[in-house]
């Protein structure tokens, strides 16, 4: 895998948005925001330990992880069930498998257990958290690496005029520094997540949630994202100071996934009040 992988999502992404925008003006959406209900808030357990489960079909590191003709509904549902705090639904088509109308599936089927979809991509446009509100989400994931500071400016207050939630996702010490810059002046509810993947091979790196963990903006919920797949890995990053574990390939190929869902959230809560007892 070439280390330009984000840059070939980015191309991708904004060849999406001109499409887009050649059915759809930005005006046409935003007018068919207007009757829209509220999406569900996100509500993250007060001093414990959360979960977003993801809806993927594929992954580019692992390849094909479910099928399109399973019962998404049920899947996502099912994980809210468990206790998930929200749920990521990939809407990337090349190398995901995902699409927005997975997007308006999953946030149809949580709206009565009051828990958001998310909408995860590589989005470079504030047009798409557009879309994505449209399509019922709750929250839209913004990658630092890849967007300017004007850029993730616009997609920021695109998500604080539409209320929603933002997940700023690093993968070094420098996209930290970018973090913090945001949070001094964020506008939308931010989570902050770490990205254990290099970007060259899409492997995850043994250790870099726990090196990076205590470098991310401390007023902000702390989010794992990758190499979290089993309730030892839950309590791990729960001990090394992270507030919420961001779940996709391991739960999608699990064999009882919402079980798994039960276990991360035991394994995190228990690690983090046995953290609290030894700062306390």
């Amino acid at each position: 895998m070439s280390g330009d992988f984000l840059e070939q999502m980015a191309q991708s992404s904004r060849a999406r948005v001109a499409q887009a925008r050649a059915t759809v003006s930005e005006a046409g959406l935003r007018a068919r925001l207007a009757d829209l209900p509220p999406a569900p808030p996100l509500r993250l357990a007060p001093n414990g330990f959360d979960v977003i489960a993801e809806l993927k079909l594929r992954s580019p590191a692992a390849g094909r992880l479910r099928e399109a003709s399973e019962d998404l509904a049920s899947r996502v549902r099912g994980y809210a069930s468990a206790g998930a705090a929200a749920v990521s639904v990939l809407t990337e088509p090349l190398r995901f498998d995902g699409s927005l109308q997975h997007l308006e599936l999953a946030a149809a089927s949580l709206r009565a257990l009051g828990v958001p979809a998310m909408r995860k991509d590589f989005l470079v446009d504030a047009y798409q958290v557009l879309e994505a509100r449209l399509a019922g989400a709750g929250g839209v994931l913004v990658i630092l690496r890849m967007l300017s500071a004007a850029q993730c400016g616009e997609l920021l207050h695109a998500a604080a005029e539409l209320g929603l939630f933002v997940l700023l996702e690093a993968f070094d010490e420098r996209d930290i520094e970018r973090a913090h810059a945001l949070v001094e002046r964020r506008t939308a509810q931010l989570l902050v997540g770490v990205n254990c993947r290099d970007l060259a091979t899409l492997q995850v790196v043994p250790g870099r949630l726990e090196q990076l963990a205590a470098l991310l903006p401390a007023q902000l919920p702390r989010v794992a994202e990758s190499g979290v797949a089993s309730a030892q890995d839950a309590a791990r990053i729960a001990s090394a100071g992270y507030d919420l574990a961001l779940v996709g390939s391991a739960l999608m190929t699990a064999a009882e996934p919402f079980v798994l869902v039960q276990q991360l959230l035991a394994a995190g809560r228990q690690a983090r009040a046995v953290r609290a007892e030894r700062t306390s």
